[in-house]
């Protein structure tokens, strides 16, 4: 039987100590492969790879598209691509974003779950929001391993405590234990990849086309679940609503995804963005009726002069209410929402 030796690690806010600790603890004698995402901007030059490097007994290396893949390596995802596994090699592909992010975690462990089935080990380290949760109950689906960082010990709980609550994880442990955990993982056979029906698998498969750059359309992503009233943050398409047990999240036709966290944070955020924008047109629009009126008054035209300063009177005022508006509006999520005892809870 073949062994649990394909590990993919995610993480985001807070997750490069975690990482660097967590490799770094791997023994010498660690075989399997490994895959990592951690969020980064695009415009930022990573120095994951050397960091892993000397720090643990695994050679870390961006990976190149189409590479092959070998034991005793470790692939991280370059800026702003995906990663993706297929039989054998790896992908590197410039797919919609996910959860706002290229690269995201989902899509790497989605692509584990299903080409590896139980051979793939999934771990969620430390970051916001709860990219990596969707991938992770992928991974359980076809008979793999789900780890989640103990969220006491993660500086950013969110993604670990997205997962606890999303995914019946296997294990949750703190970062020194995990490399341990790791080693003796896989070391042991996987079992037999569980029935998964034939709609669970075209979606599945559909996601990770779409993410590797393939048409949304062409694959008729709007069938892999409900039309919601919702649109795309990013690019105004409809969204299609998806249910995978706990889990609800969204896609678009054109590929971009959404955790239902993450779509919640991204329109929240959306409406400030539109309150600036309207207050920045009234502004605009004030300014423009003091000019023309000064102008009128100038050439002695003085009752077009006074309407057109009584209207910039009017109009400033109801800037106002609308700029009050904007300073007080909130970008929401899950976490902020909660209550205290919720988390600590959760944290539980």
């Amino acid at each position: 039987m073949a062994k649990k030796n394909v590990v993919v690690i995610g993480a985001s806010a807070g997750g490069l100590e975690a990482l660097r600790e967590l490799v770094s603890q791997l023994p010498a004698d660690f075989t399997a492969s490994v895959f990592v995402v951690w969020h980064t901007s695009p415009s930022v030059k990573s120095i994951l790879p050397r960091v892993l490097t000397r720090n643990g007994p695994l050679p870390a290396a961006f990976a190149e598209d189409h590479e092959p893949i070998q034991p005793r390596r470790l692939y991280v995802a370059p800026a702003d691509h995906h990663l993706l596994l297929e039989p054998g090699f790896v992908r590197v592909t410039k797919g919609p974003k996910e959860n706002r992010w290229r690269p995201a975690i989902d899509p790497l462990f989605r692509s584990a779950a299903y080409v590896y089935g139980p051979r793939a080990i999934g771990v969620v380290l430390s970051g916001a929001l709860d990219d990596g949760s969707a991938g992770l109950w992928t991974i359980k689906l076809r008979g793999g391993t789900a780890i989640v960082q103990d969220p006491e010990e993660a500086v950013i709980p969110a993604m670990p405590l997205n997962a606890l609550r999303s995914v019946e994880v296997d294990y949750t442990a703190p970062i020194s234990e995990i490399a341990g955990l790791l080693a003796r993982l896989t070391r042991g056979e996987a079992q037999p990849a569980p029935a998964m029906s034939m709609a669970e698998r075209r979606k599945t498969e559909t996601e990770i086309r779409i993410a590797g750059e393939a048409s949304g359309q062409e694959f008729k992503v709007l069938e892999t679940g409900d039309l919601s009233p919702y649109t795309c943050p990013e690019c105004q398409g409809v969204l299609t609503r998806i249910e995978e047990g706990r889990l609800v999240r969204f896609r678009c036709h054109t590929g971009h995804a959404y955790s239902a966290n993450t779509l919640l944070s991204s329109v929240t955020e959306s409406v400030e963005q539109l309150l600036f924008a309207s207050l920045r047109a009234i502004d605009e629009t004030v300014m423009l009726l003091n000019d023309l009126g000064g102008h009128c008054k100038d050439a002695g035209d003085n009752a077009s002069a006074a309407t057109l300063l009584k209207k910039a009177e009017e109009a400033r005022e109801r800037g106002l209410v609308i700029r009050q508006v904007a300073v007080e509006s909130e970008q929401f999520d899950e976490e902020k929402l909660a209550q205290p005892q919720e988390l600590s809870a959760a944290r539980r």
